[in-house]
Parts: C-alpha cells; sequence; structure tokens
C-alpha cells in the first residue's frame, strides 16, 4: 500500500491544530481511517515529523549468490530430482536447509525446468484398443468384440 502524500498529512496536522474536529471527524473528514490519524498525531507531537516511516526491507533472502549458483548446479546435473531431493543435496553440500515451497520458487525465479522421465507404464487399456486399430472412445461396431474401451458400452 502506497503512503499517505505529506501534503495531506500536513492538512491533517493543521485542521488538529486549529481545533477543526475530533480526530474522528478529521479521519471522516480526509478518507483516512482513525487510526492513521491518531498514530500521525502521536508521531507529530513526540518526533515533530510527519513523513511516511522508511521501509522495514523484509525478510532476508536465506541463500546467497554461491548457493544459488550450487542450486543451478545441481539442477542441471539431475534435472530429474524432485524439489525435496533437490533441498536435501543443497544440504547435504552447503548445509543450508530450505523448504520445498522455497526451493520450487527459486527454481522458477531461475527459470529452471526439471525434466521428468516417464516411470509408469502405458496404460493397458490403451494397448489392447490400439491392437486392435481403435483408440480409447471409439465405438465398436460388433457387440461380441472381447475388447472393451473405456467410454464403450456393452449393447
Amino acid at each position: 500500500m502506497k503512503a499517505y502524500s505529506i501534503d495531506l498529512r500536513q492538512k491533517i496536522i493543521d485542521a488538529y491544530n486549529r481545533q477543526e474536529g475530533s480526530q474522528r471527524q478529521l479521519a471522516k473528514r480526509f478518507s483516512v481511517s482513525v487510526s492513521f490519524v491518531q498514530d500521525l498525531l502521536k508521531r507529530y507531537r513526540e518526533d515533530g515529523k510527519i513523513a511516511p516511516r522508511e521501509h522495514g526491507g523484509g525478510a532476508k533472502a536465506k541463500l546467497n549468490l554461491e548457493q544459488v549458483l550450487l542450486v543451478k548446479q545441481l539442477v542441471e546435473e539431475d534435472n530429474d530430482a524432485i524439489l525435496v531431493e533437490l533441498c536435501e543435496r543443497l544440504e547435504q553440500h552447503s548445509g543450508v536447509r530450505i523448504s520445498r515451497a522455497t526451493m520450487g520458487r527459486l527454481t522458477q525465479k531461475l527459470q529452471l525446468t526439471r525434466k521428468k522421465s516417464r516411470s509408469m507404464p502405458v496404460n493397458e487399456i490403451l494397448n489392447e484398443c490400439n491392437g486392435y486399430g481403435l483408440s480409447i472412445g471409439t465405438p465398436l461396431e460388433r457387440s461380441d468384440s472381447p475388447i472393451w474401451c473405456s467410454s464403450m458400452r456393452q449393447g
């Protein structure tokens, strides 16, 4: 959320000093919250400042540049690894533990794609249907055929 302008803050202070209304009335008049007026007046009385406070900066990054490059290297070495495995390998190499979600955000930010290999066999029903030149959803012409595909009905 963007901070209120210094001009608006000064108008609220001036109106309060001229006793043009209570804090609640000033909040309504200037379309701000009562708590904003209270906090502004308190800060003005204590510090004499009306400017918005500096942004706190947020949380510090858990990984430094060296560790980010290590993640990139780990993905390049084994692009079939799942996020949890990458987290474990990072912890083994650098001693820093991060969550699966953090690893996912990091790989997206670095635009590192992980290619998965197929470990599941092809569906047996699909193979049976293809053996007779049919695909799933193709209706059978003969009702006495031994093959059933997923969307076929017995007739």
